[in-house]
């Protein structure tokens, strides 16, 4: 599905003499700086009628427009895939992915994943870059997500993630038992030898920030609040590995279930049978890109989860006596 943008806007005397691609940006700030230069090279922004170079001067007065038909960015099809929608207007959509839905096709998934729902659910996010997805969620991590609808929300939504002012909070479990919380800063990269994997890496990593803060201390796990600064591939699960408190379930950083002594047959099922890392993304928070309003949304623990905290609160409960 095609759509045609119409824009013009009078360049003010605050910007005059500028250069037309930064004068675009600023006058059509909805939109991406490669995406003008684009437009500007393509002659589907002008000024005056005229078509000019990305380095061309411009002056007061002079009046720039847009005329562009917004081809569909992305080829994937929409599948009718059920969604669970915790909020919707003409800008966004927040959404509560389910644990093993995949988040875009990709080697492996080439459909049925959290995209070609979308795209059925809004046939228009086809125009916008990775099908209006702005972050994403591990497979089988479950949770709070947000997309967007238009461009100038998917614009506004990454530069608020590039700024770090998305407020990301997540439920995880780990193993061991930990006696309080922290942050953790240290940078993550690929495995140099497990391409599959990411790892703290001092060399060549980007940097990473997790903060954790402890909700439930259990005899041999622990319920954590993690907040993240930065958005890396598998950070969480990175980072509470490193500090030796991996989630329960995770097949990749986790290694074997590891099953305390003493422990009943009720908790050894549970934990070996868990099929997924231990992790929920439970709050939102951001500024909407049409409002300017500051919204929280929650999102409630997946069944899973749910379940296996009630079996620790019941058979791994912490006791202090037994450890001091």
């Amino acid at each position: 599905m095609t759509e045609k943008l119409k824009l013009s806007a009078v360049v003010p005397a605050s910007l005059d003499g500028d250069r037309l691609d930064q004068v675009a940006a600023q006058l059509f700030c909805d939109y991406s700086r490669s995406r003008l230069q684009t437009w500007i090279k393509k002659g589907e922004l002008q000024v005056d009628g005229e078509q000019r170079r990305t380095r061309d001067k411009v002056d007061e007065g002079m009046q720039l427009s847009i005329e562009v038909i917004l081809e569909p960015e992305v080829s994937w099809e929409a599948q009718e895939i059920s969604l669970d929608i915790i909020y919707e207007d003409e800008s966004i959509i927040v959404l509560n992915k389910p644990a093993g839905l995949v988040v875009h096709p990709g080697a492996g998934n080439p459909d049925g994943t959290l995209v070609n729902a979308l795209l059925n659910h809004c046939p228009d996010m086809v125009n916008l870059p990775r099908g209006g997805i702005v972050h994403r969620l591990d497979k089988e991590t479950s949770g709070i997500m947000v997309a967007a609808k238009t461009l100038p929300a998917h614009h506004h939504l990454v530069n608020q993630l590039q700024e770090r002012t998305v407020k990301r909070e997540y439920c995880a479990v780990c193993i061991g038992t930990m006696t309080g919380g922290g942050t953790v800063d240290e940078p993550i990269g690929r495995h140099p030898k497990q391409r599959k994997r990411m790892a703290v890496r001092a060399l060549g990593g980007k940097p990473a920030i997790t903060h954790y803060r402890l909700v439930t201390r259990f005899a041999n796990h622990t319920r954590i609040v993690v907040n993240l600064e930065t958005g890396r591939t598998h950070q969480i699960r990175v980072h509470m590995a490193h500090r030796k408190y991996p989630l329960i379930g995770d097949p990749v950083y986790g290694g074997r279930p590891r099953i305390p002594k003493g422990a009943s047959e009720e908790l050894i099922t549970t934990l070996r049978s868990f099929p997924r890392q231990a992790l929920h993304a439970q709050a939102l928070g951001l500024i909407h890109p049409a409002s300017g309003e500051q919204m929280r949304f929650n999102c409630p623990l997946a069944e899973d989860m749910v379940a296996l905290l009630d079996v620790l609160e019941r058979e791994d409960p912490f006791l202090p006596d037994e450890h001091y």
